[in-house]
């Protein structure tokens, strides 16, 4: 059938709740800096109480990675649940003011919409805390099927692997997209996700599940219990799945069964917040799939929207993409 979109990502519907902090806040706060912690609405209550001034935007990882491939001229889905609340449908409006497909029904009653306390420390580094509401309720019924088979590319976001009804929305996202011939990717998210499902993320890889795994370099040592990267990086070549691996400064490797390329980091004057820097990275390298280009021209176009995101505050990007992609020589002539 004819695709409809080219990237569908499924994941946590949230906003973002952003401030600068210190390190002694976080001391204070009990919270472990560059980590996301899931909290309750008590303890979000709290902890906003906290924060200095703050700044809300729409977030949530899927949502992120569909918000820049839209942002590159490439056509994206979202699929991720909200309240019918104010900040329910703030979120649907950024969402679709982006230019993303997205028309999953809000949820008339239940939790309120999914909120992340973002702390920034100086040196730009995020510390997550965030309380799941009503993204936590995404059901299979969400999964629309002909949205699913109409996307050559299914994303889905590790962090929603926690509720067993998001979880089996999943399974049947891979079933249809595989039934129609289309690749699924899966991000590891963070590596206390991959320390609590290991084997079931395992699971995916070698049951044919996934054809493409997105990670860091931190997550992927997680993945394989290892504390060091050449043994999670040789691991990684023997499960014969495309590897995406990005390595903050350092760039991102780009592994197959057969090789691996090494693409360095796109540089930055400053760094002010790395929030989303790997959700656009995925943005970048599965808009360049879509566009056939080359593995290193997908990292390269992966790193150029992650440099975009790192230079301002909130994970959604505050210029046009495609326009940086046709200034790099990516993207060229496409539309």
């Amino acid at each position: 059938m004819p695709h409809s979109l080219d990237v569908l990502t499924l994941g946590n519907a949230i906003v973002d709740v952003i401030a600068r902090t210190d390190e002694a806040f976080l001391l204070a706060q009990n919270v472990h800096k560059g980590a996301m912690q899931l909290i309750d609405e008590a303890r979000a209550e709290q902890l906003f109480a906290a924060m200095g001034p703050a700044t809300i935007v729409s977030g949530g990882s899927g949502a992120n990675t569909a918000a820049g491939i839209a942002s590159l001229g490439v056509r994206s889905g979202f699929i991720g649940k909200v309240r019918d609340d104010e900040t329910g449908r703030h979120f649907a409006h950024d969402l679709r003011a982006a230019g993303v497909h997205y028309d999953v029904a809000f949820a008339g009653d239940g939790p309120a919409t999914a909120r992340s306390f973002i702390l920034v420390t100086p040196d730009g580094e995020r510390t997550m805390n965030t309380y799941l509401g009503a993204c936590q309720n995404l059901t299979p019924d969400d999964v629309d099927d002909e949205t699913v088979r109409g996307s050559r590319f299914v994303y889905l976001e590790g962090y929603l692997w926690d509720p067993p009804a998001a979880k089996e929305a999943f399974r049947k996202a891979v079933r249809i997209a595989h039934e129609a011939g289309n690749r699924v990717a899966l991000t590891l998210s963070d590596p206390f996700c991959v320390d609590r499902y290991r084997d079931e993320f395992l699971g995916l890889m070698r049951d044919g599940s996934l054809d493409i795994l997105f990670a860091n370099i931190h997550e992927l040592q997680s993945l394989y219990g290892t504390s060091d990267p050449e043994t999670a990086l040789a691991a990684l070549r023997g499960e014969g799945v495309l590897g995406v691996v990005t390595r903050s400064a350092d760039g991102a490797f780009v592994v197959t069964r057969e090789e691996t390329h090494a693409v360095p980091a796109h540089p930055v004057e400053a760094v002010v917040d790395t929030t989303g820097a790997g959700d656009l990275f995925a943005a970048g390298f599965l808009a360049g799939l879509s566009r056939e280009l080359d593995l290193v021209d997908c990292a390269r176009l992966g790193g150029l929207a992650a440099a975009e995101i790192i230079t301002h505050i909130g994970a959604r990007p505050q210029a046009n993409l495609r326009d940086f992609a046709r200034q790099a020589g990516l993207l060229d002539g496409m539309t």
